[in-house]
C-alpha cells in the first residue's frame, strides 16, 4: 500500500488537515528584515510551506511520486506537526486512511453526478460550484 500512502500525503500536502498553528517567539529574532520582539505570537502555515513551489516544484500539480524514495525534506511536509510536537496519532490517522482508502476503492463504484462541472468558485478555497457530488454503487 505504499503508492495508496503516497497518495493519501499529495492530498494532505494539498489540502493539510489543519492550515496552520500559532507559535510564541522565545527571543528576539530578524526574518526576512522584519524583527520579532521575545513573546510575540506567530502563525505558521503548513498550506504555505506544502505549496512552497522551492520543496514542492510545481505545487498546484497532483503527483503522489514526491514521497517515493526519500520524499520531501524534513520540515517541508508536516500535516501532522513536526519535532517534538508532532501528533502523537499520526500512525494510527496513517492505518485509518489506507483502510478507508482500500474499502473506497475495492467495495464502490463512483462516478460524479455532473460528469462535466467545471465552474470553481472561492469559499474561501475554491472548490467546484455545485460541490462535485458523486453517486456511489457497490461493486459487483
Amino acid at each position: 500500500m505504499r503508492y495508496s500512502w503516497n497518495v493519501a500525503c499529495e492530498v494532505m500536502r494539498i489540502v493539510p488537515p489543519l492550515a496552520g498553528t500559532f507559535r510564541e517567539a522565545i527571543d528576539h529574532f530578524s526574518f526576512k528584515g522584519f524583527y520579532i520582539p521575545k513573546g510575540w505570537k506567530l502563525y505558521w502555515s503548513a498550506t504555505a510551506t506544502h505549496k512552497n513551489p522551492e520543496y514542492f516544484p510545481e505545487p498546484e500539480k497532483f503527483e503522489p511520486s514526491r514521497f517515493e524514495g526519500s520524499g520531501p525534506k524534513p520540515y517541508t511536509y508536516v500535516p501532522f506537526g513536526g519535532g517534538s510536537r508532532i501528533c502523537p496519532g499520526r500512525e494510527y490517522a496513517r492505518l485509518e486512511i489506507l483502510i478507508f482508502m482500500h474499502n473506497l476503492v475495492k467495495r464502490f463504484k463512483w462516478e460524479k453526478v455532473f460528469p462535466k462541472e467545471n465552474k470553481l468558485v472561492a469559499d474561501p478555497a475554491p472548490i467546484p460550484a455545485k460541490g462535485l457530488p458523486i453517486r456511489i454503487f457497490p461493486q459487483s
